[in-house]
């Protein structure tokens, strides 16, 4: 769905990449609106992918990067054994539980972004497989990534609903706020 994100202040690029990253949060967290923790964790496409699921991962992906911008261990440990636990509710979680994660997650992810002293300031990405090298990225690239790696999966989720019931986005937020699009 279609935003305008504004900077807090004109020229705040730390407001401005925290803006955006909180708008592609609010397309993902729309998706789960009305639905039931079973409607959430369904699959109703080809895909292995859910609502409840994409929320967990998108929420352990961010913590993650900014752990790793800390110089941090991450909460969660993933591996080959429990990857799969990074996509769908076990044990007592709940879409509800999730959320609240993530929101903890998003003022953690805010504070650090706003107290850090430069947006360039960099540090090494793990010694991991799937990373290049020697590679190191700034505190501006997370930010960037975030963004990108958040939007994505909002835009798995519009799928997803929509082939649970047809509702779009833009009939979430109508429903929401009581207005009409139409």
């Amino acid at each position: 769905m279609v935003t305008h994100v504004s900077a807090e202040t004109p020229g705040d690029e730390r407001g401005a990449l925290l803006n955006f990253i909180e708008e592609a949060r609010g397309g993902l967290r729309r998706s789960v609106l009305g639905l039931s923790d079973e409607q959430a964790s369904s699959k109703p496409s080809a895909s292995e992918l859910s609502l409840a699921g994409l929320i967990k991962h998108v929420a352990e992906v961010e913590q993650g990067w900014i752990a790793k911008a800390k110089g941090e261990p991450e909460r969660v440990q993933r591996d080959e054994s429990n990857w799969h636990e990074c996509f769908t509710l076990v044990g007592d979680e709940t879409v509800t539980s999730q959320l609240a994660y993530w929101k903890q997650v998003a003022d953690e992810t805010a504070e650090f972004i706003r107290a850090a002293p430069d947006l360039n300031a960099t540090f090494a990405l793990p010694d991991e497989p799937w990373y290049p090298k020697d590679e190191a990225v700034s505190l501006r690239w997370v930010a960037l990534h975030l963004i990108r790696e958040i939007n994505r999966h909002a835009g798995h989720a519009d799928i997803i609903r929509e082939s649970l019931d047809g509702k779009s986005a833009w009939d979430l937020v109508a429903e929401e706020s009581g207005q009409s699009w139409g």
